[in-house]
């Protein structure tokens, strides 16, 4: 299992967005679609005061929501996860 999940949706451009950052680095996570995963769409309202923002990542125990290009890389590095 990848030390990052990303939660979103396939037709969510700041989703694709996000994924495309972290294939572009070379990073492993785990997509997780909440279009297709009630039970994900769930934890991710939980995380942003019941409503599904998306991307909505966990990083190593750290929720980023719909962070900006800047905020996903510097957490990224903080973590000792980017490239």
């Amino acid at each position: 299992m990848a030390d990052i999940k990303l939660y979103g949706a396939d037709w969510c451009p700041t989703t694709r967005h996000a994924r495309e950052i972290l294939e572009q680095m070379g990073i492993v996570y785990d997509y997780i679609n909440i279009d297709h995963d009630r039970r994900a769409a769930r934890w991710v309202a939980e995380q942003n005061e019941g409503k599904e923002k998306k991307p909505t990542l966990d990083i190593k125990g750290q929720v980023l929501s719909a962070p900006s290009d800047s905020e996903l890389m510097e957490v990224l590095e903080a973590q000792g996860i980017s490239s």
